[in-house]
């Protein structure tokens, strides 16, 4: 098929991390084809000559993929197509095929009819700035000639091998309950608890990209409530789910209980400080002080960062931190591993360190220091007012001495009662705000507190 000249992208797939649309409305085999082209000119400009391209589960993914092969053929890149499966085997692909840039087909946790791509060069997250020059060069048609070649290589073996390799039985073999959300860890979800002692009870481990069960998005309670079911009814020590492309996780212990990203941080640090004594730990600035506390405690040094998976990478890359997280439940592993986020390996870290511990996770789970938070609170600003809300808030609370504010995503501000956050979305038209104290009594007065500053800015407070 002849290759367009140039095309102009929909400004609105063009995301913060990732490329993002709908198809065929925002985002279809031309504009991938383009993508592929405009990708493959940034990696040739860099000096890289290959790349791993893969899929997820979505009904459109293979229209998509193949659109995306061809564009990058185009413009010279050798491409090597690794087919179906999470977007973490992608990244292994990346680094154990020494490839110079690495693409993912993938809507992650959005609905159906949503798709994307998630790109990395040389080793590191390719967003931000990034996407918006890639944009640039799609519309501007300025592109390298080439007649890269096409190959075919699976890695879901070694990439399950490789999962496994870190786990190291001693103790009673666990019985987990595991929820694929029909989502494209299914496969190697089914290979991998194969290879792990216990009982393992799966459920929707078949890939079907209208996600028949549930949304696939873990973070969302109310999409574990399969998964609590199955723990209660299969008497399962803990439950393990996963979302759409298999690069966030999440947790519930055997009496049903949610353990969110930085629960989940704190349990797997133990490890990675004992061998790594004073080493530092990244959670973003959506964490509880309990993460902060109890790293500290560890001998850790917790270090707050902006929130998103891309920056929490070149955050580890700079700092040589072994461990980070976040509330999202992307967890990444340095220590062993690769440093980029895998909720199958996070999954196999964790239950290797309750292995260690001897205990289950719901006892671990009562160990943890107790607060009173919020959930995380998401509230409609347009796009052109919800950063300068954010700066409106800095202002005010420039030169306050009764407590610690912290900018560097957002407004973390600090006080005895506790802490409270706000911060603009980097992919939605929407304000995060959360709340946390040690006594209702304090979260109260620090929501007030939150209340107060939307309020001068002529925000509503959505409550909580």
């Amino acid at each position: 098929m002849p290759m367009p000249p140039g095309r102009r992208l929909d400004p609105t797939i063009l995301r913060e991390y990732d490329i993002r649309g709908t198809v065929p409305a925002t985002l279809d085999a031309d504009d991938a084809r383009v993508i592929g082209r405009a990708f493959g000119t940034i990696v040739r400009e860099a000096g890289g000559g290959t790349a791993v391209v893969g899929y997820d589960g979505r009904l459109s993914s293979p229209m998509i993929e193949a659109a995306l092969v061809e564009g990058l053929a185009a413009a010279g890149i050798d491409v090597t197509r690794i087919g179906r499966g999470p977007t973490p085997m992608l990244y292994f692909a990346a680094h154990t095929l020494d490839a110079d840039a690495g693409l993912m087909v993938t809507g992650s946790h959005n609905p159906p009819d949503y798709n994307g791509i998630k790109l990395v060069l040389g080793g590191k997250p390719f967003f931000a700035a990034d996407i918006q020059r890639l944009g640039a060069r799609a519309a501007k048609g300025d592109f390298a000639e080439g007649r890269g070649t096409v190959a075919e290589k699976s890695v879901l073996d070694a990439y399950v091998a490789r999962l496994l390799r870190d786990y190291r039985p001693g103790g009673a073999p666990p019985a987990v309950a595991w929820d694929a959300g029909n989502g494209a860890t299914g496969e190697a979800l089914t290979r991998l608890v194969k290879g792990l002692p216990g009982r393992h009870v799966l459920l929707n481990e078949a890939i079907d990209g209208t996600f028949p069960a549930h949304h696939p998005d873990p973070t969302v309670e109310a999409n574990l409530e399969q998964l609590k079911a199955a723990v209660a009814k299969q008497k399962c020590d803990l439950g393990i789910a996963f979302d759409g492309d298999g690069d966030r996780i999440g947790v519930v212990d055997g009496e049903g209980r949610v353990l969110w990203g930085d629960q989940l941080l704190v349990i797997l640090a133990a490890e990675v400080l004992a061998e790594n004594p004073g080493a530092t730990v990244i959670a973003d600035v959506k964490a509880s002080r309990v993460f902060f506390d109890e790293i500290r405690r560890m001998g850790g040094k917790p270090l707050m960062w902006k929130a998103g998976h891309s920056h929490i990478k070149n955050k580890m890359a700079e700092t040589g931190a072994p461990l980070a997280g976040e509330m999202s439940a992307h967890i990444f592993f340095k220590h062993r591993y690769y440093g980029y986020d895998d909720a199958l390996y996070a999954a196999v870290r964790l239950l290797a360190a309750l292995d260690r511990l001897g205990e289950s996770l719901a006892q671990v789970h009562d160990r943890l220091p107790k607060l009173v938070n919020t959930p995380e609170l998401r509230f409609d600003c347009a796009e052109d007012r919800k950063f300068k809300v954010i700066d409106e808030v800095k202002k005010r609370l420039a030169g306050r001495t009764d407590a610690a504010v912290h900018d560097i995503d957002g407004v973390r501000v600090e006080t005895d009662d506790g802490w409270w956050l706000l911060r603009a979305s980097n992919t939605q038209a929407v304000l995060v705000a959360r709340c946390e104290s040690t006594t209702a009594a304090g979260l109260k007065r620090l929501k007030a507190e939150l209340e107060a500053e939307l309020a001068n800015s002529g925000v509503a407070f959505p409550g909580a």
